[in-house]
């Protein structure tokens, strides 16, 4: 492989003008696509497998034209103080309000709060029910603006009017602080490369990546039914790893000028060498990432192979891109050691004043190597149980899916869903839908009031409405109010206690029971979830497992990867927990009200995390593998790993830290609560893990740490990450046949 990239580097680097003319065409097929695509429709959220789904499908098909679908509001009044809202002004107002809302074009139908029981017991609060007869985020800008007018105009009638539903559902924001992700990438490029050309390379490929990436993303967002959180995620992850990459190969390539080499001859080797690390470290991420389908859910899937696609641009970009640019730059971009010199460089192998000419000063990541491989059983320890402590808040997980509940109090959603609350219970916010089928029953009306009784006996139920059976009359609908908010776990208990009361139903009446609506659609998300962590983690895991033996030619190395990557994940979640289910800095994170974690996640979080982590460790151990192959013994090649790498890669996690960090100001909670789980466990993984755990273990296990039995090592392709195959037999200081010999072991 090494030698295939470095004429892929060599031939970029000549070929630039050609190379650049393609990329630049890509972009603006992109953004001519993203331009003239038509508006992403609904991002439809089915989850197959589960019971609310199979209800969903089962309303569809028995009750057509009820547009199960479709979009919701629901308009919430509140009378001024003093009054209610049965008093005569107030009715009128809302009654003017309910005909003004009928008249829209998408509306379905229009739920009067006097004739339909919709105002409390108090009088001080009533709402009116909106269907309509297409999805949110299919609605007209002029029917939303229709719905805002109308409660507008109660308002000044002296009114509080709010409105709850997704009706009025809008696309989420990323806010300044994204920006600011990317400047501080900018700073630390600089302060990495002394050389603002060198700081600019990596910055202008990932944008140009990303660019291609989410233009494509959203070029194919009507036809794939593609969320705005997906082109969202595929940006976070974009440039977090566009940045990487190509820092990696200007890093490298800036250490092979160094040494004497042409520019040309640089490319092609940092191409070959830190290039291979980068395909490799790109395959773990789209493994992690598509292996996301396996959960089966259609949205997680979508937004797995998005982001991989992604990742992927960002890999082919960093391998042909970056070399051509470099090309463009010429002597601009200096050696390693070399600062330009509007940033106060000097030039290359002057001599310092405080140590004697030719003996360079041991660089930070070569002294703390160093204290690492002396006290290895101490930092291993010390990272450990750091780690574990940091975990500690993870035994108290507890899954869900964002409401309007989690929504910031400057929303109106969250005003209408705080008053709803006020006035009718919160489980008024998250209501059960009961589906009946009594198409294998031979009383269909007895089953419906015998699950209508056995429900009503239940503990922690408000109300029950009455069985509201189809023309047929062999499907009826219940709706459930439950006495908890949709997110608590009292309320997924009474799921399952209605679910149980139906099996007894269905085995006295033959008739079929099935619990649906968005607080059990929710909980069954959450369960199929959990059920799925496993087998994906084995998945994933396994596979990048395998991909690693191939690179390192080694079992405990990967195995050891695989290990540290548990722990900082276990302590990242750890810590989203205690930020937003414990509400630990909730203030300083924008997290305005703590509950359960959002269900995807943990399982998110390992595909993701996983990938990520899987950069540093093949960029980091690759330069120890390739040390070691070149003859230095264990623990000085994990000091020469660090003495090359960790400048590198200590970039590259403030970098990816910086840019995911910048999503923690999204309006969206599901957005920000991914940037900060992947920010906080970048840190754990790049700097407790790969920096301490990784050189204290491989210090510990010597040359065992690179133990691989012989019949495997026949078996196992050589991939020849180190680059071993581009070194002369002068440089290796042996003959053609000794040559042959090196190359082939």
């Amino acid at each position: 492989m090494a030698t295939f990239l470095y004429k892929l580097g060599r031939l970029a680097f000549r070929r630039r003008h050609f190379v650049a003319l393609i990329w630049v065409a890509l972009l603006t097929l992109a953004g001519v696509g993203a331009a003239s695509a038509p508006p992403a429709g609904n991002s439809s959220f089915s989850i197959p497998g589960t019971e609310a789904q199979k209800a969903f499908d089962l309303l569809e098909q028995r009750f057509p034209g009820a547009s199960a679908d479709g979009a919701t509001a629901r308009v919430v009044f509140k009378a001024p103080a003093g009054e209610t809202m049965t008093d005569a002004g107030n009715k009128a107002t809302v009654e003017k309000t309910v005909d003004e809302l009928a008249d829209g074009s998408e509306v379905a139908s229009v739920a009067d709060p006097y004739t339909g029981n919709a105002v409390s017991e108090d009088g001080t609060i009533a709402y009116a029910s909106v269907k309509y007869d297409v999805s949110g985020m299919e609605l007209e800008e002029s029917t939303k603006d229709a719905l805002e007018d109308a409660a507008q105009q109660a308002r000044d009638a002296g009114l509080t009017v709010e409105i709850g539903g997704d009706a009025l559902q809008a696309v989420p924001e990323t806010g300044a602080t994204e920006v600011i992700g990317i400047a501080v990438a900018a700073v630390v490029l600089v302060i990495t490369f002394g050389s603002l050309v060198s700081a600019g390379l990596p910055l202008l490929t990932a944008l140009i990546g990303v660019g291609i990436g989410v233009s494509s993303i959203t070029a194919l967002a009507s036809a794939l039914e593609l969320g705005s959180t997906t082109s969202i995620l595929a940006m976070m992850i974009g440039l977090a790893v566009g940045i990487d990459y190509a820092l990696f190969i200007v890093s490298r390539y800036r250490a092979e000028l160094a040494e004497g080499r042409e520019r040309e001859e640089a490319a092609g080797r940092a191409v070959g060498t830190a290039g291979s690390a980068v395909v490799f470290a790109g395959l773990t991420v789209v493994i992690a990432l598509v292996g996301l389908a396996v959960v089966n859910i259609p949205m997680l899937t979508k937004m797995g192979i998005a982001a991989a696609g992604t990742v992927a641009i960002a890999v082919l970009i960093a391998l042909t891109m970056i070399p051509a640019l470099l090309g463009y730059a010429g002597r601009r971009v200096k050696p390693a050691g070399a600062k330009g010199k509007r940033l106060g460089g000097s030039r290359k192998g002057e001599p310092k004043p405080d140590r004697p000419a030719g003996q360079p000063k041991a660089n930070l990541g070569t002294r703390w190597a160093s204290f690492v491989v002396r006290r290895p059983l101490a930092v291993l320890l010390l990272g450990v149980i750091g780690l574990g402590a940091a975990a500690v808040p993870a035994a108290s997980l507890e899954l869900g899916l964002p409401d309007d509940g989690s929504q910031p109090t400057s929303t109106t959603q969250r005003r209408a869903y705080d008053l709803l609350s006020e006035g009718f219970g919160p489980g008024f916010n998250g209501p059960l839908m009961v589906v009946v089928d009594a198409k294998g029953s031979d009383a269909p009306k007895d089953a419906f009031t015998d699950v209508e009784q056995r429900i009503k006996g239940l503990d922690g139920v408000v109300a029950v409405a009455p069985p509201a059976p189809n023309k047929g009359g062999d499907t009826a609908t219940i709706t459930v109010v439950p006495d908890s908010k949709p997110s608590s776990v009292q309320t997924e208990d009474l799921v399952h206690a209605i679910r149980d009361a139906g099996g007894d139903v269905e085995a006295k009446t033959g008739a079929e029971t099935l619990v649906t609506g968005a607080t059990a659609m929710n909980i069954d998300v959450s369960q199929k979830l959990n059920d799925a962590l496993v087998p994906y983690l084995v998945l994933v895991v396994g596979l990048a497992f395998l991909l690693l033996i191939v690179v390192f030619r080694s079992i405990l190395v990967p195995l050891k990867a695989a290990l540290g990557f548990l722990l900082s994940v276990m302590a990242a979640l750890g810590a989203v927990v205690a930020v937003f289910q414990w509400g630990w800095l909730s203030g300083l994170m924008g997290v305005e009200e703590t509950g359960p974690v959002m269900s995807m996640m943990p399982i998110f979080m390992v595909g993701v995390v996983f990938g990520l982590a899987m950069d540093y460790e093949v960029f980091l151990v690759t330069r120890m593998r390739e040390a070691y192959v070149h003859g230095e013994k264990p623990n000085q090649a994990v000091v020469t790993g660090f003495k090359h790498g960790a400048r590198v890669v200590t970039a590259a996690a403030v970098i990816m830290m910086a840019v995911f960090a910048g999503f923690i100001g999204s309006s969206e909670s599901m957005v920000k609560m991914i940037g900060f789980g992947l920010a906080i466990a970048v840190f754990f993984d790049a700097f407790v893990v790969r920096m301490a755990i990784v050189p204290a273990v491989l210090a510990l296990l010597g040359k065992k740490a690179w133990w691989l039995p012989k019949w495997l090592d026949r078996a196992l392709p050589n991939v020849d990450v180190e680059g071993e195959g581009l070194r002369t037999a002068a440089e290796r200081g042996t003959g053609p046949d000794e040559d042959r010999e090196l190359v082939r072991t």
